[in-house]
């Protein structure tokens, strides 16, 4: 019997979200809507920028978002990733634990350096632009895997955003290796347009001979197929996955499966920060998948919750605003 509904593999960053109007992020040069990474240097010229802002933290990372949402939820997840000895490591692991997420920090050493950290800057039209320190999270290596837990796995989720560092992807393809070997379903998030065009290479070995579950938003999807062609769209990603979720905003989601397409459609909400928003997709998603449920049913308690975390400022939901989702969704 598997042990974890989800096993994940990601970046530990603890998210320091400001608030600033669209001057502030060009006086910045900052990349609007996307991932920038960014080292010592230009973290501590952008700090300058928003020294006079007091920021919202808590703890972050894509997959640390996903399981955190599953586990909020009630299912049972593991996070493999890496921080540093310092203050930043331990509101990280901290924060795991307060969810009931499993993790390798636990019982591993942590390494010395610096936490990874973002900023995520967020304007008044509710995008979100994130300039990722990664610090240790960089060093991410095999080492932080337990193949036990991913062979006691339903799903196996590799975060796109480690094609950008050698040794974390390499540990993500090891994980993937176990899975396969162990018939652990495999699941890929392409996680942002900047991971496309500069670390395409490491995406396309993540997917190798094809995923069961692939999560997108529409931008990164036209790019990932270079055009703007719905139709064409829906061909090229159903070749890379037996289920894709492509997610369209207020528009909704589309899950692609088995050759058909089935449009699941947004909550209404005034958007105030999409930070956040594709991670608990997933993570809601996946819950349901893992209980039983169908991929519709899946679609539409994480096109609810994707829609709440956008009606309000941070990453995360509570505990108690998932399960009223589930509640209205799963048993109604």
């Amino acid at each position: 019997m598997s042990h974890y509904h989800l096993y994940a593999i990601g970046n530990a960053l603890v998210d320091s979200e400001y608030e600033v109007s669209d001057s502030q992020l060009q006086a910045m040069g900052v990349d609007k809507r996307h991932m920038t990474l960014i080292d010592t240097a230009r973290r501590a010229e952008l700090l300058a920028h928003v020294k006079s802002h007091t920021p919202r933290r808590t703890g972050g990372g894509s997959a640390g978002n996903t399981v955190v949402a599953l586990a909020q939820l009630g299912g049972q997840a593991f996070y493999s990733c890496q921080v540093a000895d310092d203050e930043l490591g331990d509101f990280y692991t901290q924060d795991l634990q307060t969810w009931g997420v499993h993790t390798n920090l636990t019982h591993t050493r942590a390494q010395e350096g610096q936490t990874g950290s973002c900023m995520v800057l967020v304007t008044p039209d509710a995008e979100r632009s994130m300039c990722t320190f990664l610090g240790v999270s960089a060093e991410l290596d095999s080492q932080a895997l337990q193949p036990q837990a991913i062979a006691k796995s339903k799903i196996y989720y590799m975060e796109g955003y480690l094609a950008a560092s050698p040794t974390g992807l390499q540990a993500a393809l090891a994980g993937r290796a176990m899975a396969v070997t162990a018939g652990v379903p495999l699941a890929l998030t392409l996680s942002d347009v900047s991971m496309i065009q500069f670390c395409r290479a490491g995406l396309d070995a993540m997917l190798g001979q094809g995923v069961d579950y692939l999560f997108c938003n529409l931008e990164e999807a036209q790019v990932w197929c270079g055009t703007q062609d719905l139709a064409a769209i829906r061909t090229q990603l159903q070749t890379l996955a037996h289920t894709v979720c492509l997610t369209q905003g207020a528009q909704g989601s589309e899950i692609l499966q088995g050759g058909r397409s089935l449009h699941v459609l947004a909550t209404p909400v005034k958007a105030v920060d999409t930070n956040g928003a594709g991670d608990m997709f997933a993570g809601c998603f996946l819950y349901a998948i893992t209980h039983g449920h169908s991929a519709e049913v899946a679609a539409q308690l994480a096109n609810r919750a994707a829609a709440q975390v956008v009606g309000q400022h941070g990453n995360r939901l509570t505990r108690e605003q998932l399960h009223s989702l589930k509640a209205a969704v799963i048993q109604a």
